[in-house]
């Protein structure tokens, strides 16, 4: 038995009971590891319906008797930052440099893919999966389409500082320098966003 352990790796998922709040972006910024992975390591959950108690494997691989282990660890990232030159009109953030053409200051709330919040589905405006960057405007202030940084936010759904979203859903709630983020998680915890003002860069 022990000749049979010392030669065959053995290949595990740890696995991760979610919280509230949890989000495959959150999981990918505690543990290190991709959403792109966690999601093919979970295809059968929805990026858009996490919930507390639900599994989620956490992919890695293991080997015994002192091969090479793959562990996985939390990890900081030191590029979250914002810096803004606006004799330039440049702003950098995550250590990407956007040129952008105007600001445009907004209050914002966020929706979740949560029935009640979404009479035809969760799918934004154009019919796509709603998914984290996209935000919902008003057509008359913001165009559809419009690509802006986001910035001035704080919930544990979104990334720090700041993130590249785009205009391509609408509401009948959201109406003059009004937007709603769509945040990845369950409703409960998408509520905390509450109200808030944000400043958004329009991007090229």
């Amino acid at each position: 038995m022990t000749a049979f352990i010392h030669m065959t790796p053995v290949h595990a998922d740890t696995v991760h009971t979610a919280v509230e709040g949890d989000t495959y972006y959150t999981l990918s910024k505690k543990y290190g590891i991709s959403v792109h992975n966690l999601m093919i390591a979970n295809p059968k959950i929805s990026p858009v319906n996490i919930y507390a108690g639900l599994p989620i494997k956490l992919p890695t691989s293991l080997k015994t008797a002192g091969s090479k282990v793959s562990l996985i660890a939390p990890k900081k990232n030191p590029l979250a930052t914002l810096k803004v030159f606006t004799t330039d009109k440049v702003v950098q953030a995550w250590g990407k440099t956007f040129n952008y053409s105007k600001t445009v200051n907004v209050v914002a709330t966020a929706y979740s893919a949560h029935p009640s919040e979404n009479a035809w589905g969760p799918v934004d405006y154009y019919g796509k999966p709603l998914a984290l960057g996209t935000i919902a405007v008003d057509p008359k202030v913001i165009p559809m389409g419009t690509k802006v940084l986001v910035t001035g936010h704080s919930h544990s759904g979104l990334p720090k500082k700041a993130f590249v979203a785009r205009a391509t859903d609408q509401g009948s709630a959201i109406k003059g320098k009004r937007i709603d983020i769509f945040i990845p998680g369950s409703q409960a915890s998408v509520n905390k966003f509450g109200f808030q003002n944000i400043k958004l860069y329009v991007i090229k």
